[in-house]
C-alpha cells in the first residue's frame, strides 16, 4: 500500500508560477484536454494542470532523448525524488510533488506511465487489441486513474471506467496518427489485424500509403474505442458534480476526433483530423447538460490490461483534508469564453 509522501518545504501546493508555467504548456499542448478542464473546479483543475505538465514533459524528454540509454534512468530518478519530497527546480517536478503528497498519489501510477515511455523508447510491437491495451493502460489509462484520485473516486467500478476512458482516449489517437507516427516509424496498430487484411506491417512502414485495407483496421479501433467511450463514461455517475462536465467533455472531444477519422474514409495518413474550436465549444455545452443526469456506472469489471491500475487506487491511503477553493458556474463560463478566445489565433490546431 501507498504511504503518504513529505511535503516538499513544507508546502501544500504547487507555487503559483509553478502553476502558471504548467498551464503554459497545457496550453501549447493538449488543446482538447485544456477545453475541457476550463470546467473543471478550480481546486480539481489545478492539480491537474500540474499532472499533466509532469506528463508532457516526461514524454518529450524520451522523445527528444530516446537514444540515451540514460534517459528512462533519469526520469525514474526525478520521480524517486518527487515522491521523496525533494523535486528540486525543474518547474513542472515541484508542481508534481504537490499532486503527490496532497493527495497520496499511488506510485505504481505515475511509474505505469514511465514504464508506457520505455516501451516507446525500446520500440515495442503490439500484435494483438490486448497487447495494445496494455500500452494505453500505461500512457492513458494510468492519467485516467491519477484524475480520479485527484478529484476524490472511491468506487473500484469508477476507477475502472476512468482508465477504459483513458485507453478509449489513446486508441483515438492511434486512429488518428496512423500517418504520422508511420512517418516517425511507429506503428502501433495490433499487426495482427494488419496482416489478416494482408498488409505486411514491415513492408507497409518503409512506404505508409492509405488503402481500403488499412481503413478497415482503422475502423475496427474506432469501434473498439468507442465501445469504451460508452462504457467509461458511465463512470461520471460516481464523480463531484463540479467535476462531471469536464470529464464528459474531454470523452466527446476526443470521441468526435474518432468521427472526423471515420467521415474521411478512416484515411487518418494523408490527413490529420481536427476538432474546430466553434464545434469544441458546443460540445462543451452539450457535456455540461448532459453531465447533469449521468448514466448510472456500469459495474462490469475492468478491462485485463488495467486491473493493476485500479488495485493501485483501492489501496491508497485515504487524502488529507483539503481547503481547496470551489468556483461557480458563472465564472467557469467566464473560463471558457476567455479560453476560445485565446484559441481564435488563426492556425491553431487541436
Amino acid at each position: 500500500m501507498s504511504e503518504p509522501m513529505p511535503t516538499p518545504k513544507g508546502q501544500t501546493r504547487p507555487p503559483p508560477l509553478d502553476l502558471a508555467a504548467c498551464e503554459a504548456l497545457m496550453r501549447g499542448g493538449s488543446k482538447s484536454f485544456f477545453a475541457a478542464s476550463s470546467l473543471l473546479p478550480h481546486h480539481v483543475r489545478m492539480p491537474s494542470v500540474a499532472l499533466y505538465a509532469f506528463c508532457r514533459v516526461a514524454d518529450d524528454a524520451i522523445d527528444e532523448h530516446g537514444d540515451d540509454p540514460l534517459a528512462m534512468d533519469k526520469l525514474y530518478a526525478r520521480l524517486d525524488a518527487i515522491y521523496a519530497g525533494e523535486p528540486g527546480e525543474i518547474i513542472e517536478d515541484r508542481a508534481m510533488a504537490m499532486v503527490v503528497h496532497r493527495y497520496a498519489l499511488p506510485r505504481e501510477l505515475p511509474d505505469a506511465l514511465l514504464e508506457g515511455f520505455a516501451w516507446d523508447a525500446a520500440g515495442r510491437h503490439y500484435e494483438t487489441l490486448d497487447d495494445l491495451h496494455h500500452y494505453c493502460a500505461r500512457v492513458a489509462g494510468s492519467v485516467g486513474a491519477m484524475m480520479a484520485v485527484i478529484m476524490g473516486v472511491r468506487d473500484h467500478h469508477a476507477f475502472a471506467r476512468a482508465c477504459e476512458l483513458g485507453n478509449a482516449m489513446q486508441l483515438t489517437n492511434i486512429a488518428r496518427d496512423v500517418g504520422e507516427d508511420a512517418r516517425n516509424g511507429r506503428l502501433y496498430l495490433p499487426r495482427q489485424w494488419l496482416r489478416e487484411v494482408g498488409i505486411d506491417p514491415e513492408q507497409w512502414l518503409q512506404r505508409p500509403v492509405f488503402n481500403d485495407a488499412l481503413g478497415q483496421v482503422i475502423g475496427k479501433l474506432l469501434l473498439e474505442a468507442d465501445a469504451l467511450y460508452q462504457r467509461g463514461s458511465t463512470g461520471i455517475a460516481h464523480l463531484p458534480r463540479d467535476c462531471r462536465g469536464a470529464i464528459l467533455a474531454a470523452a466527446t472531444i476526443y470521441a468526435e476526433i474518432g468521427r472526423i477519422v471515420s467521415d474521411r474514409s478512416m484515411d487518418s495518413v494523408n490527413e490529420r483530423a481536427v476538432v474546430g474550436n466553434a464545434r469544441k465549444l458546443t460540445l462543451l455545452c452539450l457535456a455540461k447538460a448532459r453531465a447533469q443526469l449521468p448514466q448510472r456506472c456500469d459495474t462490469s469489471e475492468a478491462l485485463p490490461a488495467i486491473a493493476f491500475l485500479v488495485k493501485a487506487c483501492q489501496q491508497r491511503p485515504r487524502r488529507a483534508p483539503g481547503n481547496g477553493e470551489a468556483r461557480n458556474f458563472d465564472e467557469r463560463c467566464e473560463w471558457v469564453i476567455d479560453l476560445f478566445e485565446r484559441l481564435s489565433t488563426p492556425g491553431r490546431q487541436l
